[in-house]
C-alpha cells in the first residue's frame, strides 16, 4: 500500500476523532488495506496526534484478547494500539462524553515494567520478571467507524478504538499473586454487571503482554522501561451514557472509578 494511501487514511481517522464524525470503514475504498498496512496508518495517525496535540507515547493497549472476539472478528491473534499521555486520566476527575462519537467503557489490569521487554520469544516468565506493578485501570475506547463495525485492519488503523484510560493509583507488586485466578466486580450505577477473572485475557494478562512483545519485535520496537500496557479487556464492553458511574474492584490490587458527564 502506497504511502499517499496510508497518510490519507490516518488524516481522515484524525479529523474523525476531531469532529465526532464516524466514517465509512475503509477496506471498502483500499481493498489492499492488509494488517501491515493497518499498522502503518496507525503509526502515521499516532505522530499526527503527537504533534498536533502536543503529547507522548506512554505505553501500549491490547485488543481481541479473547477467543470470542477473534472468532467474531476472523482473526486468530490480538491487536494492539499506542497509549498517549493526553489519553490518561485520573480519579477523581469526571469524563465528559462530548468528544466521543459512541463511547464503551472495559475493565483491565494495567502493568508497569522496570526494563525493557523485547522479542523475538519473550515469555510469560520473562514479562511477570520485568514488572514492576499491575494495577486496576477502565479503559474508554471508542470507534471512528458508523456502528462500532469494522474489520481488523479498519480497527487497526484506528489505534485499536483507543480513546482513554485510567489506571488505579494503588500499585501493587506480582510477589506471591496469581493473575490468573484474581477474581473482578465491574459496577454501573452500584449495580454489579459482571464478575470474571483476569484469566479471560489468553489464560493469562502476562501472555497478552508477552505477544505485543514479540509483534513490536517485528516492526523494530519494544516495550520501554517504565511504560504502561493495558492488558487486555476482561469482559465485553459496556456502552456509556452521561451521569454514569463506572467502578471496577480486583482481589488485592484495589479499585478504580469513573464518573461520566455529558
Amino acid at each position: 500500500m502506497g504511502t499517499d494511501d496510508i497518510n490519507q487514511i490516518a488524516v481522515e481517522l484524525y479529523e474523525s476523532e476531531r469532529q465526532k464524525n464516524p466514517v465509512n470503514n475503509f477496506v471498502d475504498k483500499y481493498p489492499q488495506l492488509d494488517e501491515a498496512s493497518a499498522y502503518k496508518v496507525q503509526e502515521k495517525l499516532i505522530e499526527i496526534k503527537s504533534s498536533r496535540e502536543n503529547t507522548k507515547r506512554v505505553g501500549h493497549k491490547l485488543g481481541l484478547t479473547s477467543k470470542a472476539k477473534q472468532n467474531m472478528m476472523g482473526v486468530h491473534e490480538p491487536s494492539y494500539g499506542v497509549l498517549l499521555e493526553s489519553m490518561q486520566k485520573y480519579e477523581g476527575d469526571p469524563i465528559s462524553l462530548s468528544g466521543s462519537i459512541h463511547a464503551k467503557i472495559e475493565p483491565e489490569i494495567a502493568f508497569i515494567f522496570n526494563k525493557e521487554i523485547k522479542g523475538p520469544a519473550v515469555t510469560v516468565a520473562e514479562v511477570m520478571e520485568a514488572t514492576s506493578y499491575v494495577m486496576p485501570a477502565l479503559e474508554i475506547i471508542d470507534s471512528r467507524f458508523h456502528g462500532f463495525s469494522f474489520t481488523l485492519p479498519d480497527a487497526v488503523s484506528d489505534n485499536s478504538s483507543s480513546s482513554l484510560f485510567m489506571i488505579g493509583e494503588r500499585f501493587q507488586r506480582l510477589d506471591d499473586l496469581d493473575l490468573r485466578l484474581t477474581g473482578m466486580v465491574l459496577k454501573k450505577n452500584g449495580e454489579i454487571m459482571s464478575t470474571a477473572t483476569a484469566a479471560n485475557v489468553m489464560g493469562h494478562p502476562a501472555r497478552a503482554i508477552s505477544w505485543l512483545a514479540n509483534k513490536l519485535y517485528k516492526v523494530g520496537q519494544s516495550i520501554q522501561t517504565g511504560e504502561i500496557v493495558l492488558s487486555g479487556s476482561i469482559l465485553a464492553a459496556e456502552t456509556i451514557e452521561p451521569g454514569d458511574h463506572f467502578s471496577v474492584s480486583f482481589d488485592r490490587l484495589g479499585s478504580v472509578e469513573i464518573t461520566f458527564t455529558e
